[in-house]
This record gives C-alpha cells, structure tokens and sequence, in this order.
C-alpha cells in the first residue's frame, strides 16, 4: 500500500473534480477503488466500483453539462474536504446545488466519497418530483 501525502490527496481530488467536469464518466469510475464507497449521506452507499458505475451510467444518460465549482478545498485529519457549487443541465432542466464533499483516498485511488447537500434543492435542479432508480 502506497502513502499518499496531502499534495497526492488534493491532486486526486482535482482529478476526479476535472472528470465530472468533462464527463468522463469512464474516469470517474477508475478513480474509485474496487470496494471504493460513493455515499451521498441522505440514500443508502454505493460500494463498490460496480454499483458506482451503475449509478453513474443513469446519472451520464440524463446530464447535459456540469461544473463543479470549487468554493474551498483542504486536506483534514487526512481527508478531502471540498465546498462547491454543482452547476448542472440534467435532461432540459438547470440545476444549482451547493454541496461539501468528503473524500478518504488510499493507493491513488478514492476509498470512500461523503456527499452532504439539501436532497429536494437537487431533485428540483434535475427536474423530478422524487428520487429516480
């Protein structure tokens, strides 16, 4: 297993934030361990690179265009925090949404992604009435 110092930390964290931002949805997932953990805090965790990939194939089918403007990021007690705004066009629909992430990372990868934001202020900026399978 290869340490990762605060600088590998924040340059991974870039490198995912950069992939949303390009849609590529193929390196968002290699960016994720095998039994890497995508949990947005509100709905039950994702685990595992075949179950994020999944949720990410729905997500990518709708998504238009998305920005995830970094408003603050550091390193804390060894994890990624980041504070953003998601700017998103999500099938015809605008949607603005500020979030704070958390990533832990280990071996170049994302072990574990922690997303904390107001779920109807999402659902709303993707244009659904409730949560979408």
């Amino acid at each position: 297993m290869s340490v990762m110092n605060d600088s590998d930390k924040l340059a991974l964290a870039r490198e995912m934030f950069q992939a949303w931002d390009v849609m590529d949805w193929a390196r968002v997932v290699d960016l994720f361990a095998e039994d890497g953990v995508l949990h947005s805090v509100m709905q039950e965790p994702l685990v595992g690179k075949e179950a994020v990939a999944g949720r990410i194939a729905l997500l990518a089918s709708k998504c238009e265009r998305i920005t995830l403007k970094i408003e603050s990021l550091g390193v804390i007690d060894g994890r990624v925090f980041v504070q953003r705004v998601d700017d998103f066009h999500f099938d015809g629909t605008h949607g603005v949404v500020p979030v704070v992430g958390i990533l832990s990372m280990a071996d170049g990868l994302v072990t574990e992604w922690l997303e904390y934001y107001d779920r109807p202020t999402l659902l709303k900026g993707m244009g659904l009435v409730s949560d979408f399978e």
